[in-house]
C-alpha cells in the first residue's frame, strides 16, 4: 500500500478537476496532431526529393550508350535544373566501375559523390535495378541525400547515383513546422478557453444551487426553486422535501413546547403570586420551590425550544414592521396618560431571531416602558458588529443600581401596587439569551429606565 505522503494529490475541487483534465486532453491532442502531421510532412517531401532523384536518374540511364571504343556515353545532354547550376547540391554521376562516366553541371571537375551501397546483386540485362536510398557527405562536407541505381547497357554495368542536400528537406520542413506549431499552439490556446468556458457554464447550476442553500440559510427563501437541470433536479427534489420535513417537525416541536409552557408556566406563577400575597409561606420555602420548579421548567423548555428551532441560522425576522405594530397599538391601550412613542429603527435591520419571540421582547420591554413612563417613550436600533442592538428608553422614575438584579428575578415586582406578576424582563432576558443574544438594565438618556436588547442579525 503507498504511503499516504507518496500519494499523488488529486484536486478536491470539480471545477479544477474537469480543467485539469480537458487542459491534458487538449495539449495531448494537440502535440499528437503535431507530431503526426511532421511525421506525415517529412514522409511527404522526403517523397518530392526521391521522385526527383529517380527521375533524373531514369533520365541519365536512357540516355546511356555504348560508345565506337567501347566506352559508356551519353547519347544526348541530360543536364536540367537545378542539377545544371554549381553549388546547388542537387548532382547526378554515372560510374562505369570506379570510373566517372559522366557527371552533372553542379559538380566541380574534383567533386565526386559518395560511393552507393555495396552488396546489391547485378540487374539483369535491360532491366534497370530500381533506385536504393542512401545518405552521405558532400565535397563541402554537407549532407546529402542519395539514390543509386545500376543498369546494363550492353556489355557494360552502369551506377547512377543522383543526390539532393538534406537542406532542400530539413529547411523547408522546419518553416512548415515553425507555422504548424503556432496554428496548434494558437487553435490549443482557444481550445483550452472554451474548454474552461464550457466547465464554468456546466458548473453554473452547482453555483446557483449554493447560493439558493445559503438563501434558505439566511431565511430570504423557504425552499428552492424548481426549475433546475435534469442532472441537479433530484438533488433539489430531495433537499426540498428535507426542508419541508424540517418545517414540519419544526411547527410540530414548537407546538408541543407552547402546550407545555402553558400547562406549566402559567400555574406555577399564579401560584407564587398566591403564595406571596396571602402571606401563606411565612418561612419562604414553598416560594422557594416554586421558584426553582419555575426556573428548572424555563431552563428545560428553552433547550427544547432550541433544539427545535436547530439554530437561528434560517431564521430571520425584520425589525422595523415589529417595533412600528407595537407603538402603534401600545399607546391607544395607554391613550388615558397620553404617551408619546419616538422611533428610530434602520429598515433594512433583519435578525437572526424567531418572530414570535421578537414580538414577545419586545412586546414585554416596550409595555413595560409604557407603563413607566410620565410622557414619552424612545425606541431605537443599531448595528453593532454582526449583532442588533435595540434601545427601549422612557422618563420614568427608573430603577435604582441595586434593584436591576431584583428586576431581573421571575415574578420579583418592585412596586406592588402596579399590575403585573414581575415576569416581563425575566422572559424577555431568557428568549434573548436562547436566539444568542441578552438584556441589559439601567438608566436611559430620557432620564428613567433603559434597556437595551442584544439580538443576532441575520445574514446577508
Amino acid at each position: 500500500m503507498t504511503p499516504p505522503h507518496l500519494r499523488t494529490r488529486r484536486p478536491r475541487s470539480l471545477r479544477a478537476r474537469l480543467a485539469l483534465g480537458a487542459v491534458l486532453l487538449v495539449v495531448g491532442a494537440v502535440v499528437a496532431t503535431g507530431l503526426v502531421d511532421a511525421l506525415t510532412l517529412r514522409r511527404f517531401m522526403e517523397g518530392q526529393i526521391d521522385s526527383r532523384l529517380d527521375t533524373q536518374i531514369n533520365t541519365v540511364t536512357a540516355a546511356l550508350g555504348v560508345a565506337p571504343d567501347g566506352r559508356l556515353a551519353l547519347r544526348h545532354d541530360v543536364e536540367g535544373p537545378p542539377f545544371d547550376r554549381p553549388g546547388s547540391g542537387w548532382s547526378w554521376e554515372v560510374l562505369s566501375g570506379t570510373e566517372v562516366v559522366a557527371r552533372s553541371g553542379s559538380l566541380r571537375p574534383a567533386d565526386r559523390l559518395p560511393p552507393p551501397p555495396d552488396g546489391a546483386p547485378p540487374p539483369a540485362p535491360d532491366r534497370p535495378r530500381p533506385p536504393r536510398p542512401g545518405t552521405g557527405f558532400g565535397p563541402d562536407g554537407e549532407m546529402l541525400r542519395l539514390r543509386s541505381s545500376e543498369a546494363r547497357v550492353g556489355p557494360l554495368l552502369a551506377t547512377v547515383l543522383a543526390a539532393a542536400p538534406l537542406a532542400a528537406l530539413t529547411d523547408p520542413l522546419r518553416d512548415v513546422l515553425v507555422n504548424l506549431t503556432f496554428t496548434l499552439a494558437l487553435l490549443g490556446a482557444a481550445l483550452v478557453g472554451a474548454a474552461l468556458v464550457q466547465v464554468r457554464v456546466g458548473l453554473e447550476p452547482l453555483r446557483r444551487l449554493q447560493r439558493d442553500l445559503a438563501a434558505v440559510r439566511a431565511g430570504r427563501i423557504e425552499r428552492i426553486p424548481r426549475p433546475q437541470p435534469a442532472e441537479v433536479a433530484p438533488l433539489v427534489a430531495e433537499v426540498n422535501a428535507l426542508l419541508d420535513e424540517n418545517a414540519e417537525n419544526l411547527a410540530r416541536a414548537r407546538r408541543h413546547v407552547a402546550n407545555l409552557a402553558h400547562g406549566l408556566k402559567t400555574p406555577l406563577a399564579t401560584l407564587a403570586v398566591k403564595l406571596d400575597a396571602s402571606a401563606g409561606d411565612p418561612d419562604g420555602q414553598l416560594g422557594h420551590l416554586v421558584s426553582l420548579m419555575d426556573r428548572r421548567i424555563r431552563h428545560h423548555l428553552g433547550r427544547a425550544r432550541a433544539a427545535a428551532l436547530g439554530g437561528t441560522s434560517r431564521v430571520r425576522t425584520d425589525l422595523a414592521p415589529r417595533v412600528d405594530d407595537l407603538a402603534a397599538a401600545l399607546p391607544k391601550i395607554y391613550a388615558d396618560r397620553g404617551i408619546a412613542c419616538q422611533v428610530s429603527v434602520p429598515s433594512d435591520l433583519a435578525l437572526a431571531c424567531d418572530a414570535q419571540d421578537l414580538d414577545e421582547m419586545l412586546g414585554n420591554l416596550m409595555d413595560n416602558a409604557f407603563k413607566w413612563a410620565r410622557s414619552g417613550v424612545r425606541v431605537t436600533a443599531r448595528a453593532e458588529d454582526r449583532a442588533a442592538v435595540v434601545a427601549v428608553e422612557d422618563d420614568g422614575p427608573g430603577l435604582p443600581d441595586g434593584a436591576v438584579q431584583e428586576a431581573m428575578r421571575p415574578g420579583r415586582r418592585l412596586d406592588e401596587a402596579s399590575p403585573g406578576h414581575g415576569f416581563g424582563l425575566p422572559i424577555a432576558r431568557e428568549l434573548a439569551e436562547l436566539s444568542g443574544g441578552g438584556l441589559r438594565l439601567g438608566r436611559s438618556g430620557m432620564g428613567g429606565l433603559g434597556a437595551e436588547l442584544t439580538l443576532p442579525l441575520a445574514e446577508s
